[in-house]
Order: structure tokens, then sequence, then C-alpha cells
């Protein structure tokens, strides 16, 4: 049989997805496990376990096992695997998981007639994984930095400023809160080479895609950094992967994969990457200069791709390695889809309802801004939630409520990525929320930009497809261009552009615009700045 398929897993904060990528038809297979209804025993909420102190946000690495295990398991029924060349991984960022010293023994050795889970359930050291949302950081971040001669140095180093959800944040306090624990620990993994790991047998090598998320690694190197190491936590360089750049293959699959869930034995592994760097890829980005990207999802990002350090860069932003070994540049706010979602269960809209009241209100809300915090913010750091409301918005203003949250989250995006080079003329969009026509004409009208969305939403599993089937060719001597790849996938996918509105367009971005007020409000919540009200009165006067 001709293995001509190419198999991407997402592990993102809510669920597990496979996206099949058959080369020779240039189709696609999905299927998706979402955690809180798969597996309610573990009690999560959105994916993830939240503490009394709402700042600290893990998950329970088990539960990724059982999905793994039962996702694949669904593949071999549906015939899917033994056609399967080759495989990668897409995970969430920044999150971390602590295995002990029986850890690699126990993988290489699985009995493929019992449940993954029961053989690996008790290989870690540290019964939860942090993940990207959590913010309980700050104290180790500060002295991160200051071991590192600053934020501006660390930035330098590292891509990124020090940042709460960052893996080496979480490492130092981990080894600060239960040192017996650290020592106990043998190896410490990233969530993208845990999932690989339990696809080869073997502790896995992490990409720089993902790896340059931790505030562990030199960005021009592309290695581990000995001073950013020595500032986390002693003896930490042993316990961490191999560094990476670029898709490389991890080995061929373990025989617990061929003999549970049926995968040719010559199967290859591709060295899994972070959702973010895997996102790049599923959208057609990497070596394109000229187009940004923005994702709707659990958190909103806006990220694109990079020749060089040193140009594009934002003082707020990050910088990840890209599929090429080059560049992407990332900003990431916290308050995305769970924001929206509150104010619509607040008012108890479907999301059709939701879209068609931002579709027929008034650009500028007559002035009525939110600051949406209702999670601890990443851009702009907020460590201690809030919703702000400015201009008379009234949380029983139903209209206003969703017009404010939607207008607050794009024109924050626009605000903070003014110091990552010009926007673009052109956007595209992704994620759950990138169906929203709504939620797009907002963002064509803030950027004065065209927006095309994606049919297929999950960019992440799609990068990772195309990075096992570009590590794939590449075992075979055959090095063809990411554009080659992906054009036939991604050039046909688009649902439509939606166009910006020249009104609208001067309603935010003209003088005495809607932008200048929120950027005025947000200063000052944020201590930085005086009573918006001058603002919001001007506004009204010029556009009301």
């Amino acid at each position: 049989m001709k293995r001509n398929k190419f198999l991407g897993l997402d592990l993102s904060t809510q669920s597990l997805t496979a996206l099949v990528m058959d080369l020779s038809d240039h189709t696609l297979y999905r299927k998706s496990l979402h955690f809180d209804e798969t597996y309610p025993s573990y009690q999560t909420s959105g994916g993830v376990l939240a503490g009394e102190d709402p700042r600290v946000v893990c998950a329970d690495p088990r539960m990724w096992i059982e999905a793994v295990d039962d996702l694949l398991l669904l593949l071999r029924h549906e015939g899917i695997t033994k056609e399967v060349a080759s495989l990668s991984v897409s995970a969430q960022q920044h999150g971390s998981v602590y295995l002990h010293s029986k850890a690699a023994a126990r993988l290489k050795d699985l009995d493929h007639r019992k449940p993954l889970v029961e053989q690996t359930g008790d290989i870690f050291s540290r019964p939860v994984a942090p993940v990207w949302m959590d913010s309980s950081t700050s104290e180790e971040c500060e002295e991160i930095a200051q071991a590192m001669g600053g934020d501006a140095r660390l930035a330098e180093t590292t891509g990124s400023r020090a940042t709460e959800r960052f893996t080496g944040p979480q490492i130092r306090k981990f080894w600060k809160k239960d040192p017996r624990a650290y020592e106990h620990t043998r190896h410490i993994a990233l969530i993208s080479s845990f999932i690989t790991s339990l696809l080869t047998g073997r502790l896995a090598p992490v990409d720089c895609g993902d790896g340059f998320g931790t505030h562990l690694a030199n960005i021009r190197t592309g290695k581990w950094n000995r001073k950013a190491l020595a500032a986390t936590a002693p003896k930490l360089r042993a316990k961490l992967p191999r560094l990476m750049r670029g898709g490389e293959s991890a080995g061929k699959v373990s025989s617990h994969l061929i003999k549970r869930y049926g995968f040719h034995p010559q199967t290859e592994v591709i060295v899994g990457t972070g959702d973010n760097p895997a996102s790049l890829v599923g959208l057609g980005l990497v070596g394109d200069t000229e187009q940004k990207a923005v994702s709707l999802g659990t958190s909103d990002t806006y990220f694109g791709y990079m020749r060089n350090l040193g140009r594009d860069r934002s003082p707020e932003g990050h910088v990840f390695g890209a599929a090429d070994g080059k560049y992407m540049l990332l900003l990431c706010f916290k308050n995305g889809s769970l924001a929206r979602e509150a104010v619509k269960n607040r008012h108890h809209l479907s999301w059709d309802e939701f879209s068609r009241i931002l579709l027929s209100t008034k650009p500028g809300n007559d002035g009525k801004i939110m600051l949406p915090y209702f999670l601890p913010e990443i851009t702009p750091l907020v460590l201690n939630p809030k919703v702000h409301r400015f201009g008379g918005l009234l949380e029983q203003d139903v209209e206003g409520d969703v017009r404010a949250v939607v207008e607050a989250q794009i024109m924050t995006m626009w605000l903070h990525s003014a110091g990552s080079g010009r926007h673009p003329a052109k956007i595209l969009v992704t994620a759950g929320g990138s169906g929203n026509q709504g939620l797009l004409q907002v963002i064509g009208d803030v950027f004065d930009a065209e927006v095309e969305s994606f049919e297929v939403k999950d960019s992440a599993a799609l990068g990772a497809a195309f990075r096992a089937a570009k590590g794939f060719f590449a075992t075979k001597g055959d090095f063809r261009e990411w554009k080659a790849l992906t054009d036939p996938f991604t050039r046909h996918r688009g649902l439509g552009i939606v166009r910006p509105r020249k009104e609208a367009v001067k309603i935010y971005r003209g003088a005495h615009g809607l932008l200048g007020v929120y950027e005025a409000c947000e200063k000052f919540a944020l201590g930085l700045g005086g009573d918006p009200q001058a603002a919001i009165r001007r506004f009204r006067e010029t556009y009301g």
C-alpha cells in the first residue's frame, strides 16, 4: 500500500486534533477530542485546572496521554494510520512536563495490549504541568531578568522580556517551592517534545520554534544559554531535551505505535514544535514578510515571519524559531475567545447573534470602551484581572457590551503591534473565531486591511502535517521549498475577503478617533496616564 498521508497532531489548550493531509488529491481529514467533554473525570474547565489563586493554571498530563491513545485508536479504526508516511506534533507553547528517572525506560517498553495511561501515568516527578495561562511567576521573572542584566538584555538573548508563562520562570518556581521534587526530576520536556516522546518511545528533542519560548535559549546560536540556565535553576542543562533547528526526524515510530495503532514500521516522526510556529507553517507564511496573521483562539495572537533579527521587532513581542531556521514575531493577548464568550454568555446570545450585533451596530460604539481583562493579561501586562468600563458603558447594554469587547481586543492588537513594523495590507485569520463575520469586519476596519478567513481553522494541526511532509521528504534527499508544499492547500482555502469600510476606518484612526481614546483608557487603567474623559468627549463631538 502506498503511504502518501501525513499526520499532524495538535494538542491545544482545550482539545487534541488530528489532521491528515493527502498529497495525492490535496484533501484533509480531521478528528478532534475536546478535553472537558471527553474526559470529565479530570474536572477541567477550558482544558485546564485553575487553583484558588487565579494566576495559577495547570493541566494533568495524564489527560493528554489518554487523548493521544484514544485518538490514535480512532484513526486506526478508520484505516488511516497504515497509510501515514510521517507525523509530527504541534502543542500549546510554554507548558512543561516533569519526568522522573524511570520515565525513559517505561516509554521504551510499553505493552500494546494495555491503555497508554496505565503504563505512563506514574512517570511524573511533578503531577501537574503548568501551562501558558499561568501568570504566577512574577517574582521569578524579576530574578531571572536581574541575573541576565535586565529585561532588555534578556530579550536580546532569548527573544522576549521576562514573561510569567514562559518555561524558565516556571522551572525556577518549581525548584524554589519543591527542591526535593526538582532534584528527583530527570527530564523536563515541553509539551510538544513530551507528546513526541510518546510516539517514538524515547525522550525526544525540542524544536527551536518551541524552545525559544522558554527564556533558556540563545535565539542567535540556537543553543541553550549557559547564563540563562544558571539564572533559572541548578543542574538544569542535564534535565533538558536536545534543542534542534528546523523539522528534522526524531526517528521512526515506536513498536508500540506499530502494534497498538497500526502504523507502518518505517513511519517517520518529525520533531514537534509549538502551536504558534506550526500555525505560521499552516497558513503558508514561512518566507512571506508581507502578510501577517491573527489567530482567534483561547488567546488571540498576532504573528508574522522574520528573515532577520533586529528588524520588525516589537518591545512587547516574542521571537520564536520558524520552520526554515529563521524567525517569527508574535504578540499574545490572553483575553481572547474566553473574554468574548463571557460577554456572549452574560447576555444569553448565540454566536450568530453576537456576529449580527457587530455587523449592525455603529463602529466606535459612541465612545463606550471596555478593557476586557477577565483574566490576567499578557499584552499589556495585567496580573490582577478586572474589567474596566468607560464612556457610560453598562453591563446590561447588550449591543454596547458586544461591540466594546471586540473593539477593545482588536484595538489593543493594533496598538501593541505598532512596534513590529508597518501594519500589513492583508491579514490572514485562523482558529475558531475566524468564522465570525462581524469580528472579521472589525479587524478589517481597525487595521484598514483586507482580511481573509481560512476554511481550515486548525492551522496549527495543518502546520504540523506540513512539517511531517517536509521532514519526510528531507529524509529522502528531497528538499522542496515550503511554498511548493503549502500552496496547493492554502491558495484556495480562503472563505472570501472582508474589506475595510472607509467611514469605519476614519472613526477608528482619524483625528480624535477611537484608537486614541482606547489608548488613553488603557494608560489610565495601568496607572500610566490621566483620566480619559476628555478624549471620550472629543471623540463624541467629532464622530457623534
